[in-house]
């Protein structure tokens, strides 16, 4: 959606398909259990009420047999403004064919409009009964009622340093300026590797938090460099 979180991403069904789809056709065929729903829209439809691409497309036409959860308070977004109508949000989320929903504050208020949408025939059970269906066939599979439990004695593998100096390898590997400005008639990069110092300058250019970002010490990064080691 041109880099805009939440944007809106023009394009035919074509372009969908032959531009973004590819991907997803792999993770299908190669058996991907679980599917989240983008904040986005697509031509203006949100994605989280539309049911052609996901009940339609992904799970008749791909065959996915997994189940799809929606993003963090999504369906909420489905109406504008955030949240004016929830049970017409729920409706055409659950319709669209999402099996799970992320509800962090209004649960309540989303088990009670549920209901009513299933007892009043809105929701047909056979809905529930495909979202149901889909939620056990990934846990049975992954074996979740017999071991339900992390295996704890996998716990010394975590940060070590071999995977340390891995993950440095990657940060390494695939940091990019976003901008390749000039010096005279040259443009900036690649850098001279006998460059005898080279000038990193800005907020993030010595802070380790800043510098992780998001969903590493907390949901949207801290900054400072005495959070973690």
């Amino acid at each position: 959606a041109g880099g805009a979180n939440e944007g809106d991403t023009p394009a035919t069904f074509h372009d969908l398909l032959s531009v973004h789809m590819p991907p997803y056709y792999s993770a299908v065929a190669q058996g991907v259990s679980t599917v989240m729903v983008s904040f986005s829209s697509w031509n203006g439809a949100k994605m989280h009420a539309n049911r052609f691409l996901i009940t339609d497309f992904l799970k008749t036409t791909l065959r996915f047999r997994g189940f799809v959860i929606s993003d963090w308070g999504g369906i909420e977004r489905i109406t504008t403004p955030k949240g004016a109508d929830y049970m017409l949000s729920v409706k055409l989320a659950i319709m669209a064919g999402i099996d799970m929903i992320m509800i962090p504050y209004t649960y309540t208020e989303f088990i009670d409009d549920l209901s009513t949408l299933v007892h009043n025939g809105t929701i047909p059970m056979s809905r529930i009964d495909d979202a149901v269906r889909r939620i056990l066939r990934v846990k049975f599979t992954m074996g979740l009622f017999e071991n339900p439990y992390a295996d704890f004695s996998l716990a010394g593998e975590l940060g070590k340093q071999e995977h340390r100096d891995l993950a440095r390898e990657a940060v390494r590997k695939s940091l990019v300026l976003l901008k390749n400005g000039k010096a005279g008639e040259k443009p900036l990069l690649p850098l001279p590797k006998n460059a005898e110092s080279i000038l990193v300058a800005g907020s993030h250019a010595h802070d380790l938090g800043n510098q992780c970002g998001g969903w590493t010490i907390t949901w949207q990064g801290v900054a400072g460099n005495n959070l973690t080691t």
